[in-house]
């Protein structure tokens, strides 16, 4: 009886499945419509504006607000405040941030005589310091180390000391080898932030680690253990910086008291009426990527409409504005967008590296009888392009005795550096029969190219004969196929122009293409049939002002900084207001 009862249980657990209950099927997965490109674009923008925001925290806008200092105003601050100060840095420091005459002696000297330097460290450490103290805490060292590199450098990596010493931290030749920074003709490793910075944190807790003692570690930054190591002795055996001071180099005892007024203002600045200038980048904004082939910041420029000044700034560590190929590759560091948008178009910068640059290709004209010329075919597409493109044409030249690089550029108007970076030179000196490749503007009678249809998508034009090099920008929806088909060309030639492995291309993709148009203006090509497109007006756009009107409490240089302005660009706009004589309801004009 009681196996019937379990059969039969059974078998009303099994009908359910038979005869009334189905099994739930699984929801369809639903697909997101924003595409993987449209979405990185998206992150990548609102991280823009997120570190754009966060670089413009600041604390001391209420600090100088609330003690209602005006422009360019040196407070009273007593010995007995410093001092107070002082100890409360000593609090939260391994240093031995003393207060005594010396040291109140050199905070006064920088307050007075040295605030513009201040300022202009305080707004270089918005690129530098949060790099700073990454490696500091890598390494377990001070966080206060990071006003050292203010004393060594003010914060400039391209600063070259009377003795050798070079960069953020000063390395001088041999310690920079020492601790792996490289050097060659095209870069300088002492004048790269990032390691430049490891090698200075590796040799500080090295310093520390004889020493025992920060600030004794400081000096011998300074003077080289050497010079320690005697100062100590002559003192008796003393071992802290105070005691065995009067035996250091003359330099060497001033270094340590530099130090502390340097942290010590670049803590307390707005107590002291010390408004940073304006930083034109956060280090937060910044990205990197590490290039596989040589290439030049020129033509990095040109593809990305990347100022040229910018991108040599923040990539200090290069001599020249080429970056060379190495293994590991040489890096380029900028703004999140540029880099973004690089990382996209690497094969495009490679592809327009090679037709600028690159050796062969090139369409050779005769320059003189000196002059050792090649020909190619002019159908020869690549030489076309490779023309068109960079702008030059090129001649072999034979070195003869007597000849220097510098007369040899003198005589066809070019400069040292671009002869070196056309022959992948590391010397100026250039031995008597070498064949020097030299490059010679192309000349032209060429008024204006036409504008080619859907000139929106079109970066820039170069005219050669009927032959033009076109950029096309890629725009939502469009092919390969499709783009081949406007321009009426291959696919294939598409990917060998712009070194592509595959069909994939992406939103906003410069894509190098070779294609004929028709011109603008009779008479350029014979027997070339005109079709003129016309050019609607341009209207100038008259910029809109804006005012300001003035508050309680404002100052002229706080009114700037609040509308993204200089305080002499707010002058600028305002030549007849004198910037320590604002009042209440006067209205500036801020834009």
């Amino acid at each position: 009886m009681q196996r019937a009862l379990t059969l039969f249980f059974v078998f009303l657990g099994t009908s359910g499945l038979l005869f009334g209950q189905q099994p739930r099927k699984p929801k369809p997965i639903v697909k997101d419509s924003i595409s993987s490109q449209a979405f990185l674009q998206m992150v990548e923008q609102s991280l823009e504006t997120f570190y754009a925001e966060y670089a413009k925290d600041a604390n001391y806008d209420s600090i100088i607000d609330a003690l209602e200092y005006e422009a360019n105003q040196i407070p009273e601050v007593s010995d007995e405040v410093i001092c107070e100060r002082l100890t409360k840095m000593n609090e939260v420091s391994p240093f031995h941030l003393d207060c005594n005459p010396t040291t109140i002696s050199v905070i006064r000297f920088f307050n007075k005589n040295r605030r513009s330097f201040i300022r202009i460290a305080l707004g270089r450490s918005k690129l530098y310091f949060d790099m700073y103290e990454a490696a500091l805490d890598k390494y377990d060292l001070p966080i206060d180390l990071r006003f050292l590199s203010v004393i060594e450098s003010g914060l400039r990596p391209q600063v070259k000391s009377p003795a050798g010493a070079l960069g953020l931290w000063q390395f001088m030749y041999g310690t920079g080898k020492m601790y792996g920074l490289k050097e060659n003709s095209f870069f300088d490793e002492r004048m790269d932030p990032h390691k430049s910075t490891d090698a200075a944190c590796r040799y500080l807790k090295k310093l520390y680690d004889i020493y025992g003692d920060w600030n004794l570690a400081l000096a011998a930054y300074n003077a080289g253990p050497g010079n320690i190591n005697k100062a100590i002795r002559r003192s008796g055996g003393k071992r802290t910086y105070w005691e065995v001071r009067p035996f250091l180099p003359r330099e060497t005892q001033g270094y340590v008291p530099n130090f502390i007024a340097a942290a010590y203002l670049m803590t307390y600045h707005a107590e002291h009426n010390l408004v940073p200038m304006e930083a034109k980048i956060h280090y937060s904004q910044l990205d990197t990527i590490c290039l596989s082939k040589g290439v030049h910041m020129e033509t990095v420029s040109r593809l990305l409409d990347w100022d040229l000044d910018e991108i040599k700034s923040l990539n200090p560590v290069y001599k020249r504005t080429y970056i060379p190929q190495t293994a590991p590759g040489q890096c380029l560091t900028g703004p999140l967008m540029k880099i973004g948008r690089l990382v996209s178009l690497e094969d495009s910068l490679y592809a327009m590296e090679r037709k600028t640059y690159g050796a062969g290709g090139q369409i050779i004209i005769p320059q003189n009888n000196n002059s050792q010329v090649e020909t190619k075919s002019s159908d020869d597409s690549d030489s076309l392009d490779q023309m068109a493109l960079a702008g030059y044409t090129f001649i072999n030249h034979k070195v003869r005795k007597g000849e220097t690089l510098t007369r040899i550029s003198q005589k066809y108007k070019v400069t040292n550096s671009q002869v070196m970076e056309w022959n992948n030179l590391r010397s100026t000196k250039v031995p008597v029969g070498k064949i020097l490749k030299i490059g010679q503007k192309i000349k032209t009678d060429t008024p204006e190219i036409l504008t080619v249809e859907r000139a929106d998508s079109v970066m820039g034009l170069v005219y050669y004969d009927s032959l033009v090099t076109v950029y096309h920008v890629v725009q939502r929806n469009e092919s390969l196929d499709y783009i081949a088909a406007k321009y009426k060309v291959k696919p294939e030639d598409i990917k060998k122009w712009n070194n592509l492995k595959d069909n994939w291309i992406n939103l906003e993709q410069r894509l190098l293409i070779l294609t004929t148009i028709k011109m603008s203006k009779p008479g350029l090509v014979p027997n070339t049939k005109i079709e003129e497109t016309p050019k609607p007006e341009e209207k100038p756009v008259t910029p809109q002002k804006k005012f300001y009107t003035v508050k309680s409490g404002d100052l002229f240089n706080r009114i700037a900084q609040k509308h993204g302005l200089t305080t002499q660009q707010l002058q600028k706009l305002n030549p007849t207001v004198k910037p320590d004589r604002i009042n209440v309801g006067q209205k500036l004009r801020v834009k």
